[in-house]
């Protein structure tokens, strides 16, 4: 019997990076107006995060997806009920 093994190709890419989704909003601490939405992986796991680009201060943060963007098969294969 053959053992399979999956391997993927190396990214291209040097460094991975994450969209950063502009969100028309203020900085209070700076008043900038370069503030951008993404997740970041922190203490306490995965967060939403709105953040100023020019200071880093945090306007909006809230609980991502307990696994970022992985959401595994059995969360969103629907089930039968009534068997």
């Amino acid at each position: 019997m053959e053992d399979h093994v999956q391997t993927f190709p190396r990214p291209q890419a040097e460094r991975l990076y994450v969209e950063r989704q502009p969100v028309a909003a203020t900085c209070p601490e700076c008043g900038g107006s370069d503030v951008r939405a993404y997740r970041v992986l922190s203490e306490g796991g995965w967060w939403q995060v709105e953040k100023c680009q020019d200071c880093l201060a945090s306007l909006r943060r809230t609980p991502a997806p307990a696994l970022g963007s992985y959401v595994p098969l059995g969360t969103t294969v629907p089930r039968e009920t009534g068997r």
